[in-house]
């Protein structure tokens, strides 16, 4: 009876300890992704070309291709994601984005963090 008890407890502890280290994986840069300021780029101003623009916050990190043509924002790409993707979330902020051609946009309710990261890569890539 001894033994089981000793097994359980330590399957119950290598439990826990992978669910925290999961939990602090899967938070980490959420305070500062939340309170991440984004600054908005002139597009006009632009000249053509493609950009690359990176963000590092935990599993929010990514890295953007922006092409300008005609000193418009015409693609944005994801070249790498971020963990945990809602395509639905990135597909419909980065319509807010060339439709606007602003990076000034609202985020996407439920998805503030990624929002910024996404908003944060690209702001890098064109300020560059």
């Amino acid at each position: 009876m001894k033994k089981i008890l000793k097994i359980l407890l330590a399957v119950f502890g290598i439990f826990m300890l992978i669910s925290v280290s999961g939990l602090f994986f899967l938070s980490r840069g959420l305070e500062a992704g939340s309170h991440l300021i984004v600054n908005d780029v002139n597009a006009p101003m632009l000249t053509d070309g493609t950009y690359n623009g990176r963000y590092e916050g935990g599993r929010w990190t990514n890295e953007v291709e922006v092409i300008i043509k005609d000193h418009k924002i015409m693609e944005i790409i994801v070249i790498k994601d971020i963990l945990l993707v809602k395509e639905e979330v990135t597909e419909e902020l980065f319509q807010k984005i060339l439709k606007e051609q602003s990076i000034n946009v609202d985020a996407i309710s439920g998805a503030t963090v990624t929002s910024k990261a996404y908003l944060k890569a690209i702001e890098n890539a064109l300020v560059q």
